[in-house]
């Protein structure tokens, strides 16, 4: 009795996981789709809110409000940025020597050529790196640890349930979603930043989860944090039609000054590409200490910048000083290998940016002076967009972040001609991408193949086949009673053959042929086909689930052929 319970168990459980795997490998959506990912995004929103809580408990001791570098300059904290480098360094040495790589320009590389599969060994050094980085005053952002730590999150429990990888990379994506949604509480930017940076496509299949994902991240985060927008607190105060022409100007400045900036990082980028780990992280470390000791707003993610740049008589020989410290400190973290991510710096070159030339603009024309808020604003959207080539999920994150709709018209206005100046007149691109280049990762993939990775090999796969074992006497009679079935011939060594019956024109006789297929497992996609039936365009792969002996179907290169060119990939 107890081993007919078991096998019933057993017998229903293959059949929920058969019927979950047939639905996911089809590029649709699915109610399937949608509940994986609400899991997987509560797992990594967990992951996200432990790591900003783990920041605030360590910020308690690092960075106090009375702390002022420029008046006690023996207080310990000023070495924090060397002191932080070393336990980076450290956490390196630690971890698994074959994944080094973190941060968002490596995540992007695994989305786009591996199905968002990134290694779970990534993860600690992920983690505990950028905890120190940010904790110890250098000038990244929160959002990188996010990004990679919701993707690792997402990916690594998508495998553990044998997903098929088309629908990795959406579990992938939409732990990416959920990571910035539980960073910033600003769900819609994580969707736009995922389509318009990581993905670059956009899919209603994709759309659902992924939006999914993103209100379980900000959820997570208001419920441990209070539902706060961290920029409230600008004055967005909307801007007269009559002032758009200086708003154009400003736009061009931007753009001029963001293309300078994606040019010095990629330059110390690639510069200190090949310098041992343990120099450039103290070569970090000095440059932000030293940047601290006389202007300490410029250092952590850009929370202080801002603050600075939106206070109520900001000087502006300051102010520019500031910049330039920030330019500085950030091209110094991130270009030297500091791990965190490039949103926030950006978000406090561009306030400070849009004080300044706000500023500047009021002295000529004195009406400017009420809308220093919204300058401040505008430069940190264009900044953003500009250098990662994501003007509108800057659009959106700031719409979310300041919770003032006011901006939007302006903020667009300057958008535009910022990036094409920088895109057009300087060839600047995007950051993320420039990056990949510099670290030798591939993220280049052809249409065909783009197309192909969506759809799983269990949607396209033919089921009807007999297997049989190597009788030369009885293959004949099966082939002739296979009626229209795929027939496998499995040989003394386990391998897997093809049979067919070819006729020749010569004689009118039939001859018995087989040729040797490979297998592929159900949780590949029609690219992994695409792949090897393609080096001769012709001939079959067969399927299998869990090991290369349980063969479930056969995929031909007529087949596969035929949904390439039905425009459905």
């Amino acid at each position: 009795m107890q081993n007919r319970i078991k096998n019933i168990y057993t017998r229903c459980q293959m059949y929920l996981r058969t019927e979950l795997q047939d639905k996911l490998s089809q590029a649709k959506l699915s109610l399937q789709l949608c509940m994986l990912s609400l899991l997987f995004a509560l797992i990594a929103s967990g992951v996200i809110i432990l790591f900003r809580l783990l920041l605030l408990w360590l910020n308690n001791y690092t960075q106090t409000s009375e702390l002022d570098f420029t008046e006690i300059v023996d207080d310990w904290r000023v070495l924090l940025p060397i002191l932080g480098a070393l336990l980076i360094w450290l956490v390196a040495r630690m971890g698994s020597k074959r994944y080094k790589r973190m941060g968002i320009a490596y995540v992007l590389h695994r989305v786009k050529l591996h199905y968002g599969k990134v290694p779970l060994q990534s993860a600690p050094g992920q983690f505990f790196q950028a905890l120190f980085a940010l904790a110890t005053n250098f000038s990244v952002g929160r959002e990188g640890p996010a990004i990679h730590l919701g993707a690792v999150s997402a990916s690594v429990m998508a495998e553990k349930f044998n997903l098929p990888d088309n629908s990795v990379r959406i579990m992938c994506s939409g732990g990416i979603a959920a990571g910035i949604a539980a960073t910033f509480n600003a769900p819609l930017a994580g969707v736009f930043f995922v389509f318009e940076v990581i993905l670059r496509e956009y899919k209603l299949h994709y759309f659902f989860p992924i939006m999914i994902s993103a209100i379980c991240g900000a959820v997570s985060s208001q419920l441990v944090f209070g539902n706060i927008h961290e920029y409230e607190q600008i004055g967005v105060i909307r801007i007269p039609l009559s002032q758009y022409p200086i708003l154009a100007i400003t736009g061009i400045i931007i753009g001029c000054v963001a293309a300078l900036f994606n040019y010095s990082l990629l330059k110390v980028t690639a510069k200190g590409q090949n310098w041992p780990l343990i120099y450039r992280l103290l070569l970090a470390g000095i440059a932000t200490t030293l940047v601290g000791v006389f202007l300490p707003e410029a250092l952590g993610s850009g929370d202080l910048a801002i603050e600075r740049a939106i206070s109520e008589h900001p000087g502006l020989l300051f102010l520019i000083a500031l910049f330039i410290g920030k330019i500085i400190a950030t091209i110094a973290a991130l270009g030297l290998g500091i791990p965190g991510g490039i949103i926030g710096p950006l978000f406090g070159i561009g306030a400070l940016l849009g004080a300044i030339l706000a500023i500047i603009s009021a002295a000529l024309f004195p009406s400017i002076a009420p809308y220093i808020g919204l300058y401040t604003i505008i430069g940190m959207t264009a900044m953003m967009g500009v250098c990662l080539g994501a003007p509108l999920a800057a659009l959106i994150a700031l719409l979310e972040l300041t919770n003032n709709a006011s901006m939007i018209l302006p903020a667009m206005f300057v958008s535009i001609p910022a990036f094409l100046i920088a895109h057009q007149g300087f060839n600047s691109k995007s950051l993320l991408y420039k990056q990949l280049e510099i670290m030798g990762l591939d993220y280049k993939v052809s249409p065909v193949k783009q197309g192909l990775m969506k759809t799983g090999v269990r949607a396209l796969m033919d089921r009807r086949l007999v297997i049989v074992k190597d009788n030369e006497e009885l293959l004949l009679e099966v082939l002739k009673r296979a009626e229209g079935r795929s027939v496998l011939v499995r040989d003394n060594l386990g391998d897997i053959q093809m049979l067919q019956l070819e006729l020749q024109a010569a004689d009118d006789a039939s001859t018995l042929t087989r040729h040797p297929i490979q297998g592929l497992p159900d949780t590949a996609t029609l690219n992994e086909v695409y792949q090897i039936l393609s080096r001769e365009r012709r001939g079959e792969v067969y399927i299998y689930q869990d090991n290369q002996n349980n063969v479930i179907g056969v995929i031909s290169w007529a087949v596969l052929q035929k949904e390439i060119n039905s425009g459905q990939v």
